[in-house]
């Protein structure tokens, strides 16, 4: 099950004898292990799909300026991520995930699409946001795409407006001093469309460029595409339950029978056209 899949990894922030203690009293050793901590049962995502996002919700960007969410929503597509800039384990790497796909997927920040990371603990400041963004940046290997660039922070009724639309949900849990100040939650990088609906969703922390960039195609309303982007996603498809993209094995299949067709309807022509030059009867 793809959720628990990704929760399972977002249980490595919550080390310690705290979190120990309650796996023990909850979960015994053996297959009864392998079922979901009781307190992850609201950490899940769940995928809106042409969802509107709150547009008009208020956040603080990384210089501490007053801004709202439709701020970054104008004629570009976004890449969409969800972490706390305080974690030490989950959220880098998903952010870290997400830097390295976006430098290999040949469209820049600020001219073909916009990102916007949003922390989910009210309790991040547009400092931490701002160290935040300059390590992302240096790991994009973009750094003059700052201004295409957004990490934001809000108070709890933004943040909660924001993770309701994107259907990403995330509880409090105790870290290894006991103290309720991480976060249990997906690994998942998302994309909105440039009118602000929710588009697509990548799971984990490792986001094929390939996906990214149709994702972001997609999500631009193709207004992005190359003739490459066009081919590849007729060849692909968008799995929701999967967060992946897969190979159309049918229109794979289809694709190749045109071909076939088209090569022996062209070698048909040129070996009757052969036939009549030398004078044999066709």
């Amino acid at each position: 099950m793809r959720l628990w899949r990704v929760l399972a990894l977002s249980v490595v922030v919550f080390g310690g004898a705290g979190l120990s203690a309650q796996m023990s009293n909850d979960h015994p050793m053996g297959a009864a292990a392998q079922t979901p901590p009781k307190y992850l049962k609201d950490a899940g995502l769940v995928e809106r799909l042409n969802q509107p996002l709150p547009l008009k919700t208020e956040f603080v960007d990384e210089v501490g300026r007053q801004v709202v969410l439709g701020d970054y929503f104008h004629q570009r597509p976004i890449t969409l991520a969800l972490v706390y800039f305080r974690c030490t384990m989950l959220c880098p790497q998903v952010l870290h995930g997400m830097a390295q796909s976006l430098r290999n997927i040949g469209f820049t920040a600020g001219k073909d699409y916009d990102v916007v990371v949003a922390s989910i603990d009210p309790m991040d400041t547009p400092k931490d946001a701002s160290e935040a963004k300059k390590t992302f940046l240096s790991e994009m290997g973009q750094l003059g795409s700052g201004d295409g660039v957004h990490f934001l922070t809000g108070q709890e009724a933004s943040i909660t407006a924001l993770s309701e639309a994107t259907g990403f949900h995330y509880v409090p849990v105790p870290g290894p001093d006991g103290k309720m100040d991480q976060f249990a939650h997906s690994s998942v990088i998302m994309f909105a469309t440039p009118d602000g609906r929710m588009s697509e969703y990548l799971a984990g922390i490792d986001y094929p460029s390939r996906d990214v960039r149709l994702a972001l195609v997609n999500a631009s309303h193709l207004k992005i595409a190359t003739a490459k982007d066009l081919f590849l996603l007729y060849c692909c498809n968008y799995v929701p339950s999967s967060g992946k993209y897969t190979v159309a094995v049918l229109r794979l299949l289809g694709l190749a029978g045109v071909v076939t067709l088209i090569a022996m309807a062209i070698g048909f022509y040129f070996l009757g056209r052969k036939r009549s030059h030398t004078g044999v009867a066709v």
